[in-house]
């Protein structure tokens, strides 16, 4: 769907922001008869609180819309997103600076989303004109990207297994210009990706990886991997009902990688930047790989199978180890990998995981610049242990219920030994409520972050 600001008109209307200690002084400059408006109708400056101010003829002249003070515990920078959804149809502006104008206006893009593909509403909507000093091109292309991740990730897998996310992928780097180079199926064993082969064979859908690169040859390289399980049912260790509900999810990881792609592109960062997506359906079928199989990994190391829920590690250690091959300056990885992070840090915040201090710090610096919020977890290399196989160099799952989002990226690190700089992502790419900004369903998170990052220059800086 287009997310879009509007064209100015001569009958857009002025939202105005207060905060508890700007009313005083906002009130004074409203025509006296909006003031005695709020006034009658009990308005209050508390966060979140709207009142729509009628003019003479009826229409709506002016929008009040409360914000929390600067620095208030629990403040919701993406408040301003809820007006995408609670202003009737109209074109809007703001009348005053809010806290952060460039996150406000691409909160209200954000907000406006809706996934239509198989439920079609004509009800139209309000419309924003971008904020002064605001770069429109990059809130639009921002929220473009985040949009094509949401609807990937929620199409359910019927419309979006393996091979329709193949074609997601090439369409992208069509965009752009760029080729894919594809292995799928039985050509994945000649190839060597025995991993991404073994877990996604029993699939009515053939296993799959998508490589493509975009920028100059001699350009400094970044390389993003993503998570691409199309559905998981957890394979013959398979999941409750309950935990399969929402695994149409579980190719966030990819969704995730794919929108940053798309902001990278868009933004023509001087980078060589690679893109690699393990596609596969963990399914349950006669050749379905089985707990206690061993495979040897394109790294060569041999893996023993201790849960086939803890698939993704698995085509991630296959396409992580092709990445390492090429030797990037930066190695990302996305993944919803563990239910462990979603145990210790909830929905909301994603677990990161790099033993670079500068790429860790640099991270967390530019998710609080953008309000992309991570958490540095540790790679407590004593667990490291815990993945060591008896008769195998490791197993997928370690053998207790302890650290599991810390192990699954220890067991990743395994593969990574020739990228200057990696970092791992737990992304759990899912609001289960409705939050500003931020509509129930599919979500892209981190990506803004190291777009922000590396439009900073940081690779360059290394």
């Amino acid at each position: 769907m287009s997310l879009a600001f509007a064209e100015p008109a001569s009958d857009t209307v002025p939202i105005h922001f207060v905060t508890r200690e700007s009313w005083t002084s906002e009130a004074a400059e409203l025509p006296e008869r909006a003031r005695n408006f709020a006034r009658a109708s009990g308005f209050e400056p508390k966060a979140g609180r709207m009142l729509l101010v009628p003019g003479d003829d009826g229409a709506i002249s002016r929008v009040l819309f409360a914000l929390a003070s600067v620095g208030a515990r629990g403040a919701d920078p993406f408040l301003p997103g809820e007006l995408a959804t609670r202003l009737p149809p109209g074109t809007y502006r703001f009348a005053n600076e809010p806290h952060d104008a460039a996150l406000a206006a691409l909160a209200f893009l954000l907000a406006s989303y809706r996934f239509g593909k198989y439920k079609s509403s004509d009800k139209e909507q309000p419309r924003l004109v971008v904020p002064d000093h605001v770069d429109r091109e990059q809130l639009q292309y921002i929220a473009a990207a985040v949009a094509r991740g949401r609807d990937l990730i929620n199409t359910p897998t019927n419309d979006l297994g393996p091979q329709a996310l193949e074609e997601a992928i090439v369409a992208l780097a069509d965009e752009h210009g760029s080729s894919c180079t594809i292995v799928r199926g039985d050509d994945l064993l000649a190839k060597n990706f025995p991993l991404i082969h073994a877990v996604g064979r029993a699939s009515a859908e053939a296993p799959r990886i998508v490589d493509f690169h975009f920028g100059a040859q001699d350009a400094q390289k970044v390389t993003l991997v993503g998570k691409g399980v199309c559905f998981d049912t957890g394979g013959l260790d398979i999941k409750p009902s309950a935990g399969m509900l929402i695994m149409k999810k579980d190719m966030g990881g990819a969704a995730t990688a794919l929108a940053l792609a798309s902001m990278i592109m868009d933004a023509k960062l001087p980078l060589r930047l690679r893109v690699i997506i393990p596609i596969v359906e963990n399914a349950i079928a006669g050749n379905a790989f089985r707990p206690g199989d061993i495979y040897r990994s394109r790294k060569g190391l041999t893996v023993e199978i201790g849960n086939t829920d803890a698939e993704g590690r698995l085509i991630l250690a296959d396409a992580l180890a092709l990445a390492d091959e090429d030797e990037p300056d930066l190695l990302f990885d996305f993944a919803t990998l563990t239910g462990a992070a979603r145990v210790a840090l909830g929905p909301d915040l994603p677990p990161m995981y790099s033993d670079d201090d500068a790429l860790a710090d640099a991270c967390l610096e530019h998710g609080r610049k953008v309000h992309d919020p991570i958490w540095r977890m540790p790679l407590w290399s004593p667990y490291d242990k815990l993945l060591d196989g008896r008769i195998s160099d490791l197993v997928n799952v370690s053998s207790g219920p302890f650290a599991g989002s810390i192990t699954a990226a220890l067991f990743l690190r395994r593969f990574v030994e020739r990228a200057k700089a990696w970092a791992h992502f737990d992304v759990y790419a899912w609001n289960p409520k409705t939050l500003p900004g931020r509509p129930e369903g599919g979500d892209v998170q981190v990506a803004r972050l190291i777009l922000s990052m590396l439009a900073d220059g940081y690779v360059q800086r290394r």
